[in-house]
């Protein structure tokens, strides 16, 4: 399968996935670590892709989102943005409730 292929079946699979530098447990920057407390402040699981140990995603996904900068928050198949967009949309209320939303909709 072609990484982009790869790609697009891992952000159609998962309702809420971060595309990240490290993994929840051990961010590798500080807008991954910033990124994943926000997302797990909504109380949601959600997948992650760690870029540092997937050279080819980290090279292609920039490309495929036409999105140049990590992490990449997707919910429900959509691009939502970086740690910026995720901070202001978690101080607004707005990420919980499209990720409870996500969530739910998986499970149904």
């Amino acid at each position: 399968m072609d990484i982009v292929d790869t790609i697009r079946e891992q952000i159609e699979s998962n309702p809420i996935i971060l595309y990240m530098k490290g993994s929840p447990n051990q961010p590798q920057c500080g807008f991954s670590a910033r990124s994943v407390q926000a997302l797990m402040a909504c109380g949601e699981r959600f997948a992650y892709v760690d870029i540092l140990t997937n050279p080819e995603i980290r090279a292609k996904l920039p490309e495929y989102a036409n999105w140049p900068t990590f992490p990449q928050l997707w919910i429900s198949g959509e691009l939502m943005g970086g740690c910026d967009i995720i901070t202001e949309m978690q101080e607004s209320g707005e990420l919980e409730k499209l990720v409870k939303e996500a969530a739910v909709s998986e499970e149904s």
